[in-house]
């Protein structure tokens, strides 16, 4: 089972790598972030060429998130059961096979102090809230997308250029860490230790040449798929050339 998660900045905008991607590299399932778009324009018909079928949870302009799956797929949840009509859209789960998929598009957070911060925090505890209640850490359970929070500062070009600021601020990786304490681990650290690895790099400066990135995408996985993943891979190739996300896709491959 390959697993891909990839915040694509707009769906829409972004299928002329998205598809020639699925193409070259046939996971099993992909988790889309910042869909940018409602359901009913949703570009499904390109991924369905690909032998994808498609769950789509969106809305216009801003967040949204998808799964993709070359299996059926089971189960499908979409948002936190106390949302509200109007709630961002940013929670889509399902089952394909004997496998749990979670994709989340977590709150940026703005600045810290903020309240769009404050939002963060408090989604964070929902989300933790969410799995208590739905999920059990002994599920082949995979929990990825865009986190906008990294764990460390091996997580960070510049630690201190970045010290307690938004995505590496200590109220921040406390509240990712109580989300880890239901039962998840950070599955790229099972096969990478050390520091320089990101998946996002800002679009203005430079940033990707000069390689002052953020590791902000994470697959957090419980113990028995911990178990089984063989790999976690980052597609720096696919963050390159003219038009890209700002995000790479990662891509996570587990036995079974």
């Amino acid at each position: 089972m390959r697993i891909a998660t990839w915040n694509v900045n707009s769906v829409r905008a972004r299928l002329p790598r998205l598809v020639p991607w699925l193409e070259e590299h046939q996971p099993d399932v992909v988790c889309l972030q910042e869909t940018k778009v409602v359901d009913d324009l949703f570009p499904r018909e390109y991924l369905e060429d690909q032998g994808y079928n498609c769950e789509v949870f969106g809305q216009k302009t801003y967040n949204g998130v998808a799964i993709l799956a070359r299996h059926g797929m089971e189960a499908v949840v979409r948002g936190f059961p106390d949302d509200d009509e109007d709630a961002q859209k940013r929670v889509i789960g399902c089952q394909v096979e004997d496998w749990l998929v979670l994709n989340l598009y977590v709150p940026n957070g703005s600045e810290v102090g903020s309240d769009k911060y404050r939002f963060k925090l408090d989604w964070l505890a929902r989300l933790r809230r969410f799995l208590d209640e739905h999920y059990d850490p002994s599920d082949k359970l995979v929990v990825t997308g865009d986190f906008n929070i990294t764990f460390d500062d091996r997580d960070v070009h510049d630690p201190e250029k970045w010290r307690e600021k938004v995505h590496c601020s200590t109220p921040e990786r406390e509240a990712l860490a109580e989300v880890m304490a239901f039962g998840l681990h950070d599955a790229l650290r099972k096969h990478h230790d050390e520091a320089g690895i990101y998946t996002w790099w800002d679009m203005r400066g430079g940033a990707f040449p000069k390689d002052q990135g953020l590791r902000i995408d994470h697959f957090l996985v419980s113990a028995p798929a911990l178990g089984s993943c063989t790999a976690v891979d980052i597609d720096r190739e696919a963050r390159k050339g003219k038009g890209p996300s700002d995000h790479a896709p990662v891509v996570a491959t587990f036995e079974g």
